[in-house]
């Protein structure tokens, strides 16, 4: 911890004109992405000496044609945690509870990373997969059955866009916040109880939820670290626009965790952060959503494409009487892809609308979020009928609901026989004299 101190001597020996959150905020995301930079490098030399590469199979066909590193979530992991361990738990604005979430954050990433580090490494079904994500969860929730009380993040309220700031006993409707049967006062923490049953469900679909989300996202070269890095800059606008110093500096950390790994996984890709990546960024994202709250709305406009990309995806598939998880090549990255844009090409607009969305969610207040929301729903509108519009002009196809990316080969069918080019023995036939055989 010498060098922490070290580094924190030297911030408030800055001049007093410069905030000490904002040196805190700008070199901590600075740091976190020189480290996950870095860090890739090492890890890239390390998957290649013991051959831990990312190989195209017959049953999921990639378009590398070379193996490529896996493995990269393990270099943002990293430099988020040493970043983090510099630049915000020294913060002496930090208060107690954030203290306790951060290491209850800690915690559960380290154990998505180790399991899914596995996954990547010898494979996993998914159940054990599921199985770690709820225990990740739980701890994140942090409940200590000694004073009975819940010391993590817990997803039981949102903020009202209808509501009154005037004080008085106003109906539910009208409150500043819509909570779940629990509404612990203001500084305290809410209780283990029946009650909290829902708000215990609500947090653990939005956590496991954004897991896979980013995990189902992350087929294409870049996709997933950018459109991740992007949405949790905006959480740390966000935070800093409501005062929440100490949760931007964070989520600034995490950015740079994030963005650090975006050139060696922009295409052509030099590693794959694999489920270790996702599945930790996923967890990192649903955790700065909810902390100080104010910011689930933003983190719905801002993923709003994916969220919906990925729940008409799993609808689709139980239509066709199809596992939610099953394996198939109808996401809307792939779909633009059979269209035949590039993948550079698809990343450049999915992050246009990210920051698009970005700005919007920062821009509009209360109830013109809903307004922000209908925009993401007609954006995703407008994409699925370019897509269907262009494949009806030949513009590509897709199996629906194939195990294989690639379309089966096809059936040979037997063609008639044609006459042998060799010559055939004929039996001569008699001819009556005076007639010609014609």
């Amino acid at each position: 911890m010498t060098m922490a101190y070290i580094v924190y001597a030297l911030l408030v020996s800055l001049p007093s004109f410069i905030s000490n959150n904002i040196v805190l905020l700008v070199l901590g995301g600075a740091c976190a992405f020189l480290l996950s930079y870095l860090l890739t490098f090492v890890v890239i030399a390390v998957a290649r000496r013991f051959d831990l590469l990312d190989r195209s199979t017959p049953e999921r066909k990639r378009e590398h044609t070379v193996p490529v590193p896996r493995l990269g979530g393990i270099a943002m992991y990293a430099a988020f945690v040493v970043a983090s361990l510099l630049f915000y738990v020294h913060d002496p604005e930090l208060q107690h509870k954030e203290f306790v979430i951060y290491w209850l954050l800690i915690a559960s990433a380290t154990l998505t990373v180790i399991v899914n580090t596995y996954d990547d490494i010898k494979g996993l079904k998914p159940l054990p997969k599921l199985i770690a994500q709820t225990v990740a969860v739980l701890i994140i929730l942090g409940p200590w059955f000694v004073d009975m009380k819940f010391h993590g993040v817990l997803l039981f309220g949102f903020s009202n866009p209808f509501g009154s700031v005037s004080a008085g006993n106003l109906p539910w409707f009208l409150r500043p916040e819509i909570t779940l049967f629990i509404s612990p006062p203001a500084g305290q923490l809410p209780a283990i109880s029946l009650l909290a049953i829902p708000a215990v469900l609500l947090t653990w679909f939005w956590m496991v939820g954004m897991m896979n989300t980013i995990n189902w996202i992350d087929g294409m070269d870049g996709l997933a670290t950018g459109v991740v890095g992007f949405t949790a800059l905006f959480i740390a606008i966000i935070s800093w626009t409501l005062g929440q110093y100490t949760i931007a500096i964070l989520s600034a950390i995490f950015t740079g965790a994030v963005l650090g790994f975006l050139p060696h996984n922009w295409n052509p890709a030099r590693i794959f952060m694999g489920d270790s990546g996702s599945q930790f960024i996923g967890l990192g994202l649903a955790v700065l959503s909810i902390m100080g709250g104010a910011k689930i709305a933003l983190a719905l406009m801002v993923l709003g494409i994916p969220i919906l990309d990925v729940a008409l995806v799993m609808i689709n598939r139980v239509r066709r009487g199809q596992r939610p998880w099953h394996y198939d090549t109808t996401h809307l990255h792939q779909r633009l892809r059979a269209t035949g844009w590039s993948v550079r090409q698809i990343c450049y607009v999915l992050y246009g609308l990210t920051i698009l969305f970005g700005v919007l969610a920062v821009v509009f207040k209360h109830a013109l979020k809903f307004v922000g929301l209908g925009i993401v729903v007609l954006a995703m509108a407008a994409l699925i009928f370019w897509i269907d519009y262009s494949q009806r002009q030949g513009g590509g196809n897709i199996r629906l609901g194939g195990p294989d990316p690639e379309p089966p080969e096809p059936v040979e069918t037997p063609l008639p026989e044609k006459p042998s080019q060799e010559p055939v023995e004929r039996t001569p036939v008699p001819v009556e004299e005076g007639k010609h055989n014609t």
